[in-house]
């Protein structure tokens, strides 16, 4: 917290610093702070009135989409997921000592534990191609 803002909302400092003023200037600076409450209160009532817009619009889309009988997990497959970039197939898979399966695109640089399945088995990156 600005030590403006302490002084503006605690009763005695606000006090403190007003000994100096004028009552001509409390009241412009009331004056002015009465413009900046109104200012504030119409723009959050235009806030929430549009976020209120929002939803209305939101229920009425939801509303139609189950009339039609769309469900949103339809909607999200034909955007192509989350992120909208595809997922690449994996070309290669090896599985561990553990039993675990990894696999990889072949894309970016090689995983470790394909490096380190590579270095001990002896085998190529097409040799493990699926």
């Amino acid at each position: 917290m600005s030590d403006f803002v302490k002084n503006l909302t605690r009763k005695n400092s606000l006090r403190k610093h007003c000994q100096e003023l004028s009552v001509g200037d409390i009241e412009k600076a009331l004056a002015d702070l009465g413009e900046i409450i109104e200012e504030r209160k119409a723009a959050e009532a235009e806030m929430q009135a549009e976020l209120e817009a929002r939803k209305a619009k939101i229920e009425e889309i939801r509303k139609q989409m189950e009339a039609a009988g769309i469900g949103l997990d339809e909607l999200q497959a034909l955007k192509g997921g989350e992120t909208g970039k595809r997922k690449v197939e994996a070309k290669y898979r090896i599985t561990d000592e553990e039993g675990q399966v990894h696999e990889w695109s072949g894309r970016g640089r090689t995983p470790v534990v394909f490096k380190e399945y590579f270095e001990k088995h002896g085998v190529s990156k097409e040799d493990t191609r699926i």
